[in-house]
């Protein structure tokens, strides 16, 4: 005759508990906004009425870099062609600046620096879902410019 173990509760609750804290996770881990501290700029999350002009969108932007972040926006949405090779190339957020998406959801361009030599430390960077952010220390402070 085979003897059965009465299931032990105390390990189904512990069971049960974690795949509950697991789902709690996922879903803390993709949806929160990123502290005040993390992104300057920030527009309060929520449904806008309408969406705003163009224009003041930038507002936060100082006012010499708005014509090349301009330029780099409609070659975004128009799809390019872009200057610099490494435009459009996936966004990895190590800094961990920006909300928590996953692997290959955002995306990095490079917004022009006059005068230097190089491609600059300005960029924007989109997301999947067009939320559109810039820096103009190469990723150390962020603004969203999309709303």
């Amino acid at each position: 005759m085979v003897r059965r173990r009465k299931a032990q509760p105390l390990a189904f609750l512990v069971v049960a508990l974690a795949v509950v804290l697991t789902g709690w996770w996922q879903q803390q881990s993709g949806a929160p906004a990123p502290a005040p501290s993390a992104v300057e700029g920030s527009p309060p999350a929520g449904p806008a009425a309408s969406s705003p002009p163009a224009s003041s969108r930038l507002d936060p932007i100082p006012a010499d870099h708005r014509p090349q972040l301009e330029q780099t926006l409609a070659l975004i949405a128009k799809g390019g062609p872009f200057p610099y090779e490494k435009d459009g190339t996936v966004f990895q957020n190590r800094e961990g600046k920006l909300p928590q998406r996953p692997r290959g959801y955002y995306r990095e361009y490079t917004v022009p620096t006059p005068g230097a030599s190089n491609r600059g430390a300005r960029r924007v960077v989109q997301g999947r879902d067009g939320d559109t952010w810039y820096t103009s220390d190469h990723y150390k402070t962020f603004v969203r410019i999309d709303e």
